[in-house]
């Protein structure tokens, strides 16, 4: 009998994503620029995915100014980031079809919003849904306690600048700055592993959320990156997440590729 037979090799579990611990804040240039250039390559993926964001964005102050509930618009307007890495699924799968020097189409890139064919990508939507919603009502709550007895009346500006006001900016700022970065950390990684590999979606949040804790310096470099430029393309009436959306999206595919091996 051989050695080998004598004592067989254990089998191992396979192994889990690789995620590196050395993110530089050249990394973050470099993934900009490389975003920049994917956007460049293949336009009609980025305005298109652009575009659909923007009326989305649109729509929601449309129906919020129309129905009266200005008291819901702006935590509509701050919680809409949390939907664009979502939206961002097909940039992603974009960006790795380019690298990869494999055939760009719609099918393909739209396709990726099925994953592979294992409804993963679709929890993260559900878990996407349940972010925003739950913001919501947590801004609302916000307002609640702190313009209960004041309300907006007929200047919302003037109802803002009040001691009232201004508390209640405060404190939604950091409650909602605080759950954005905990959804941020949740997602940045998580979703472009879940459209280039075939994990399941806990796997794909707990590689995101480490990627996070041990980058975590050069992470919140990034959210903040991701927050000034969603923010100031929002200015113009939300026209400016055409081009941003979509850089920041292949930008964030380029960082997930050098953060996980």
């Amino acid at each position: 009998m051989t050695s080998w037979e004598q004592n067989p090799p254990v089998p191992t579990a396979p192994m889990g994503p690789q995620i590196a611990d050395d993110l530089a804040w050249s990394d973050l240039t470099a993934a900009l620029g490389a975003g920049w250039r994917d956007f460049l390559a293949m336009p009609r993926f980025g305005l298109f995915f652009g575009g659909v964001y923007v009326l989305a964005g649109l729509a929601i102050g449309w129906f919020t100014v129309t129905g009266g509930e200005l008291t819901w618009l702006i935590p509509a307007i701050a919680g809409f980031p949390l939907v664009a890495p979502f939206v961002a699924v097909g940039l992603y799968e974009a960006s790795r079809r380019r690298a990869a020097g494999e055939a760009l189409s719609w099918r393909a890139v739209l396709g990726a919003l099925k994953g592979h064919d294992d409804d993963q990508i679709l929890s993260m939507g559900v878990i996407v849904f349940v972010a925003f919603s739950f913001w919501m009502i947590v801004a609302h709550a916000i307002f609640a306690v702190f313009m209960a007895e004041s309300g907006m009346g007929h200047d919302p500006i003037a109802a803002f600048l009040t001691p009232p006001g201004l508390a209640m900016l405060a404190v939604g700022s950091a409650v909602g700055g605080l759950m954005a970065f905990a959804f941020y950390a949740m997602t940045v990684i998580s979703l472009p592993l879940l459209v280039e590999r075939k994990v399941d979606f806990l796997t794909a949040i707990f590689t995101s959320l480490g990627v996070v804790r041990r980058n975590f310096a050069v992470m919140l470099g990034w959210a903040a990156v991701i927050a000034a430029l969603l923010f100031v393309a929002m200015l113009p009436g939300f026209l400016g997440l055409i081009v941003a959306l979509p850089v920041l999206g292949h930008a964030t595919w380029h960082l997930y590729v050098r953060a996980v091996g």
